[in-house]
């Protein structure tokens, strides 16, 4: 059961009274007196939004030819997403994080250069989330290395989001009417509103090179997609406000 705290100072007198938390009104001789509420409002989405990151890892003595490598096998993979993707649902893929950096060993307390390794990420964003272990399976016998994690989204975010504040409002309202109503007093107007909204859904799969070669030896495997469960998304809206009171 939640309790409310009510305040009020009217000619020197001091009125409580509780009963939900989270709400007070509040007067004194320097300020009008107000009705503090805060409310949450939130919904659990299917995403229809995820984003892939597939990374692809060279290694040679040679930065040229590991570069040269890595650009070959990047090609491969993204001609093979592109192929998945659906542009006119604004599907897109785009390359991120482009690395060449040199690897040491050491030997005696001694630096010794050993190779380069280059590395490339590569971000599918796409609405076919149903194809989104197909997409892996393709990348990763196209020769990438690594998926390194998956992220789902809502397309109409900000939609949700603007629908849940108006809720989270209607809320705060209804609340501080019943807080007045019960302290003999009425709405007058807004002090103040600070509202936030947020959502998380991240998903994360590591798929390396090990893993490639462990399904590529089975045979059981073969024509069977990674699975990749997208869940739900908790769309959450918070409101913290301040009603006058008369």
């Amino acid at each position: 059961m939640k309790k409310i705290f009510v305040s009020a100072v009217v000619l020197g007198l001091l009125i409580s009274a509780s009963s939900v938390a989270s709400n007070a009104i509040t007067t004194n001789s320097d300020e009008r007196g107000y009705i503090t509420v805060n409310t949450q409002a939130n919904k659990e989405l299917s995403p229809d939004l995820v984003e892939i990151s597939i990374a692809v890892e060279t290694y040679d003595k040679s930065m040229q030819k590991a570069v040269a490598q890595n650009k070959e096998i990047s090609d491969k993979v993204q001609n093979v997403l592109k192929s998945m993707i659906n542009s006119q649902n604004m599907d897109y893929i785009k390359t991120s994080d482009f690395s060449a950096t040199p690897l040491y060993n050491y030997s005696n307390n001694k630096r010794v250069f050993d190779k380069y390794q280059v590395s490339n990420t590569i971000i599918v964003h796409t609405k076919s989330i149903d194809k989104a272990g197909e997409m892996i399976d393709k990348a990763i016998a196209a020769g990438a290395t690594n998926v390194n994690n998956l992220n789902f989204s809502i397309s109409d975010y900000e939609a949700q989001c603007d629908e849940l504040l108006s809720l989270a409002v209607s809320k705060a309202k209804n609340q501080a009417t019943a807080v007045a109503n019960a302290a003999g007093t009425t709405l007058n107007g807004v002090k103040y509103m600070n509202a936030s909204c947020n959502s998380g859904a991240t998903s994360r799969v590591y798929y390396n090179l090990m893993a490639k070669n462990a399904v590529a030896d089975s045979e059981a495997a073969m024509g069977s997609s990674t699975p990749i469960s997208a869940g739900r998304i908790k769309v959450q809206a918070t409101l913290n406000s301040a009603f006058f009171v008369k």
